[in-house]
């Protein structure tokens, strides 16, 4: 009888193909559930449901913006060489999970190779972007000429919590090409993922709790755009918001309105790219794509420039 009863349990376990996940919030290092308690399905090409995703709310964007504020000093602090061997670590994580994140990515209706060229890229625009730590104070600050007999120095500093709005595709190389200047920078930043293909973001969560990236460092919430930018902009201590140029102008206008109230700086980058774009020219639109988004002035962009004068001693 025993026999019977562990074969028949074989049998089931050998006919699990998947199983559908409750992707939840990455906030604070950790993965709560969302605080509204609501979902929704994400489906495969075929129609068939894979997982479900949390419906985030005001309060959740609440949360991980408390997260950003209470971990920045300690990002902003670190070395610039070890923020770049802290990013550089992401890569070799990511590297290690290509084969997941590329099939999560043919689920939603990318085809192999354009799904294989976003990761590829991907891990390319880490690995630059670390390389730039130790780097942008050198290129981007200055001793400026003074009448006075004083050192006049200008260097790049954080500016602080970022709010980070995702194009729909490229999923993932969209959300890294927003990403990467503002961890170099030194910045901590919340993320509204892609919608519609937020299986990369959410994976991308995981690669980040396994990789050296310090708790609150990097917050991605999940959701309706409708419900999420009006927080994300109005948030008194968010202090940037940066967004992809395909944005709906109503998004944009909402992000621009809602961010006068404490001056915030608002920059769109361009990284949209259809996903019919991608699967009919995979090699040309990700190369053009990942060239515009390897721009150390987008590093400068999200960050402030302060200038120290000190007196020469005679």
């Amino acid at each position: 009888m025993a026999e019977e009863q562990n074969k028949d349990l074989t049998s089931q376990s050998k006919s699990i193909n998947s199983i559908p996940k409750t992707y939840k919030n990455y906030i604070n290092g950790e993965f709560p559930r969302t605080e509204s308690g609501r979902y929704y399905s994400v489906k495969a090409q075929s129609g068939k449901h894979i997982a479900n995703l949390s419906l985030s709310t005001k309060k959740d964007i609440r949360n991980a913006v408390q997260a950003a504020s209470k971990a920045h000093a300690f990002w902003a602090n670190k070395t610039a060489y070890n923020r770049g061997q802290i990013i550089y670590r992401i890569a070799e994580i990511l590297f290690g999970r290509r084969e997941q994140f590329t099939n999560e990515m043919v689920l939603l209706g990318y085809s192999r190779e354009a799904a294989e060229e976003e990761i590829h890229a991907c891990i390319e625009l880490i690995i630059y972007f670390a390389g730039w730590a130790d780097k942008i104070g050198q290129v981007f600050g200055s001793v400026n000429p003074v009448a006075s007999k004083h050192f006049n120095f200008s260097r790049q500093e954080p500016m602080g919590v970022v709010g980070i709005i995702c194009p729909e595709t490229p999923s993932l190389l969209g959300m890294l090409g927003l990403l990467m200047p503002n961890m170099v920078a030194g910045n901590s930043q919340v993320i509204v993922a892609s919608k519609q293909y937020p299986l990369s973001a959410c994976t991308f969560a995981e690669v980040l709790a396994t990789s050296d990236v310090p708790a609150g460092i990097v917050n991605i919430i999940t959701g309706s755009k409708s419900d999420l930018i009006p927080s994300i902009s109005k948030h008194m201590d968010v202090n940037l918001l940066v967004g992809d140029t395909s944005l709906d102008t109503d998004f944009q206008f909402t992000c621009e309105l809602e961010s006068a109230s404490n001056m915030k700086r608002v920059c769109y980058w361009e990284s949209f790219i259809s996903l019919d774009e991608l699967n009919s020219r995979p090699d040309e639109t990700i190369a053009t794509c990942l060239d515009s988004l390897k721009d150390p002035y987008h590093i400068l962009y999200v960050q402030e420039v302060k200038t120290t004068w000190h007196p020469v001693s005679e």
